[in-house]
């Protein structure tokens, strides 16, 4: 027997163990109030548990560079039976990881997908509005939403959302743009961002407030996983094929835009790893300066 097996039998372990933690429930972390003209970052959640799978970046905007990080619960899910109570384990999570939370609509927003993108004008036009509406009385500097081919017929949907509606804005918002990936890998995402232990323990603690989701599937328990393999893919998709992977633990994958004159733009030539002891502000300009 190889010494591999113990390392296997090492993580069956400590998945089993993960099965009997608690779910939520956990006092909040201390943490210093943003600041009234604190920069502002969005986050558009397509369903209620988006907003800590992918919060690596966010949380550290808010820890290391004093920004107020919001999410936008774009849905509540497709259930409308768990609806109300997803909404209450959504501010439950928010709270815990220290975000701010808007609603789009009772019971959130629903036909967040390109079907209805393509067969219902009206309706569409009217969510687009609700999103427009959003950007215009925040004024964030950042905006998150996932990438357009990330499976999930409502993550795609929402890509399509957001987009729309800084298009209906007819170029009077500029800033950063992010965007994620969960359901479907991107091809070309150009920033890994590395959180440290302590950052992935508290979005993990977070996320285990959507109580009735993680009893469903304990996805939060993978999640770790999910974040070493990032690593793994970031090495060379953000990096360059054949280049060496950083000594990172845990990292997230975004693609890092510009928002300006009505589309997209290059923020930065290459791809980019920051560590969890580097400063974005310094790399990036997503400072408060």
């Amino acid at each position: 027997m190889t010494p591999y097996q113990a390392f296997v039998d090492a993580h069956l372990e400590l998945l089993a163990k993960g099965r009997s933690l608690p779910l939520g429930g956990f006092p909040h972390p201390s943490r210093p109030s943003a600041a009234s003209d604190a920069p502002k970052a969005l986050i558009f959640s397509p369903h209620p548990d988006d907003e800590v799978i992918i919060g690596g970046l966010p949380l550290r905007l808010a820890r290391e560079c004093g920004w107020r990080v919001i999410n936008v619960a774009v849905t509540q899910g497709s259930n409308p039976d768990r609806q109300a109570e997803r909404w209450k384990e959504l501010a439950a999570c928010c709270e815990h990881i220290g975000f701010d939370l808007l609603p789009t609509a009772p019971g959130g927003l629903t036909g967040i997908n390109v079907k209805s993108r393509s067969t219902d004008a009206a309706g569409w036009k009217s969510k687009v509005e609700v999103i427009r509406s959003l950007i215009e009385s925040e004024r964030p500097r950042c905006l998150f939403f996932p990438h357009d081919d990330d499976w999930n017929s409502t993550h795609i949907g929402t890509h399509h959302l957001i987009v729309d509606a800084l298009r209906a804005m007819d170029r009077s918002w500029e800033g950063l743009v992010v965007e994620t990936e969960f359901w479907g890998a991107m091809d070309t995402p150009n920033l890994m961002v590395e959180s440290s232990g302590r950052d992935l323990a508290d979005l993990l603690a977070a996320l285990t407030f959507h109580v009735g989701e993680v009893r469903r599937n304990p996805y939060h328990l993978r999640m770790p996983g999910w974040m070493m393999d990032n690593v793994r893919r970031g090495s060379e998709l953000v990096g360059g094929q054949g280049g060496a992977a950083p000594e990172f633990a845990f990292a997230t994958l975004y693609r890092l835009r510009r928002w300006r004159e009505g589309g997209f733009e290059p923020l930065h030539e290459g791809g980019r790893f920051v560590g969890a002891g580097e400063s974005l502000g310094e790399l990036f300009g997503l400072g408060n300066s």
